[in-house]
């Protein structure tokens, strides 16, 4: 697994060992990354995210390599919140993001009162996890880090579907690669 572009292009991220943490395959970060800049290197650029059940990080340290100014990484399990840790470590970014090691309903609550407006929220719970696709998505639809600008993006497998819309939150696109498939979703007013 490595970085795909940017800054710390080239290099490699460490995961844990085993199937509980399932990183997001380097090709399909590559094609979400390729959609949300359309071309442009400098489209990340400031952006604030929230990477929800981050196990090693990748996506959220993809984003730092892009430009981003604030990364969350949510993370509740304390071994792969030490390898999201060691891999920012080894890259030697040592600002622009924050460790929050609690589940995805409490950080958003806890980050909701501090305020950070996200521009990205993306999250890929175990797949097993089902239910944590609409648990989330619903309160995404609700909480004020989302605004109507906001990209929500769910990883999952292409043979689930985790729902076309959660009140004003919509799905506008969805994407198979593979095994995995991408939903982005908006707030329609």
């Amino acid at each position: 697994m490595r970085v795909i572009a940017g800054e710390y292009r080239r290099r490699t991220l460490r995961s844990l060992p085993g199937t509980e943490i399932r990183p997001t395959a380097d090709r399909l970060r590559e094609t979400l990354f390729n959609i949300l800049c359309s071309g442009d290197p400098a489209a990340l650029a400031e952006s604030t995210w929230i990477d929800l059940y981050a196990g090693t990080g990748a996506v959220g340290i993809e984003a730092l390599s892009r430009g981003a100014r604030m990364v969350y990484f949510v993370e509740s399990s304390r071994a792969a919140a030490d390898v999201i840790a060691a891999n920012l470590k080894s890259l030697g970014i040592a600002s622009g993001f924050q460790i929050v090691r609690v589940d995805a309903g409490k950080a958003l609550r806890q980050l909701e009162a501090s305020g950070p407006a996200l521009d990205y929220v993306f999250f890929d719970p175990p797949y097993s996890m089902q239910e944590d696709y609409a648990k989330t998505l619903a309160a995404l639809a609700e909480s004020k880090l989302v605004s109507d600008q906001s990209i929500v993006i769910a990883e999952h497998e292409k043979r689930f579907d985790p729902g076309e819309g959660f009140g004003k939150l919509r799905r506008y696109r969805k994407l198979v690669q593979g095994d995995a498939a991408l939903s982005f979703y908006r707030r329609q007013s």
